[in-house]
């Protein structure tokens, strides 16, 4: 059996591993001398995207086999940012549409995929009337519902876009519990349960297929970083640690076990036919 100070010892680590404290302040972004349009990335709306760029290649390894299997030839994804998801689908895909409402990511979209006919690269804040080449059979949302205030009208804009019998996978941050600092400085409306997302699920007409906590010491680290005052700002180097160490024994363990709660609420819903 564990000794209280072993326990609080495990919490503490996890609790550095997952922030640098809620004092540290990120970098200010940087005008840009002839007015154009610069990275976000250390602004407080990108604060989330360290979570999965060049420090986290596990934890997008994670992200990757936990939707590939429900991706079928065509896709849009929700919210590329600079296009680290997607790239993981290259040569796969018959027709791929990335998009983002940020200017920035954007244009660096459409330079990544510049001459590439098989790709659609496109301008896309939610809710909003969608306008692409073709219908596909998958939408992915990966943190992204969770920004939008009328998720259920989103969903039904992107059901509209979506073959009958396509899929909708949504990764959304979990549980009210867990919400703090953070969640509002990159502009998180809400954090979610399975029962909340299969709510507005089945209200914009979506059939859920596949609706699970996941990432449950994730889940765990980030109740304490928040009991502690507030989750602080990703520090790349400890995103990294955390993404060589904790992220492979959570795959472990939830392979066997499956979780009661975790950081993310991972959701497959069907479009009817």
């Amino acid at each position: 059996m564990q000794q209280t100070g072993q326990k609080k010892s495990i919490a503490g680590s996890l609790l550095n591993l997952i922030g640098s404290g809620s004092k540290r302040s990120p970098a200010a972004p940087q005008p840009a001398p002839d007015g154009d349009v610069v990275q976000p990335a250390a602004g407080e709306g990108q604060l989330e995207n360290h979570l999965g760029g060049d420090e986290a290649r596990n934890y997008r390894k994670y992200e990757y086999d936990t939707v590939a299997p429900h991706v079928g030839r065509s896709m849009l994804e929700v919210g590329s940012g600079l296009g680290h998801f997607s790239e993981q689908f290259a040569g796969r895909l018959d027709y791929l549409v990335v998009s983002d409402n940020d200017p920035y990511c954007v244009g660096e979209l459409r330079t990544r995929y510049e001459g590439n006919d098989d790709v659609e690269v496109i301008d896309l804040a939610l809710p909003a009337d969608i306008e692409i080449r073709q219908k596909v059979d998958t939408v992915v949302m990966m943190n992204v519902l969770e920004h939008i205030k009328d998720d259920v009208q989103a969903l039904r804009d992107l059901a509209a876009v979506t073959l009958p019998g396509g899929r909708i996978v949504i990764w959304v941050p979990g549980y009210m519990q867990l919400y703090g600092d953070f969640d509002r400085k990159v502009g998180h409306v809400t954090r979610y349960t399975p029962k909340t997302l299969e709510k507005s699920v089945r209200e914009a007409g979506l059939v859920p297929e596949v609706l699970k906590p996941i990432n449950f010491l994730g889940g765990i680290a980030w109740w304490f970083a928040v009991r502690r005052g507030g989750a602080g700002y990703p520090d790349p180097k400890l995103v990294k640690i955390y993404d060589r160490t904790v992220v492979p024994f959570t795959r472990t363990i939830e392979r066997f076990v499956k979780p009661p709660f975790g950081q993310t609420v991972l959701c497959v819903a069907r479009v009817p036919e």
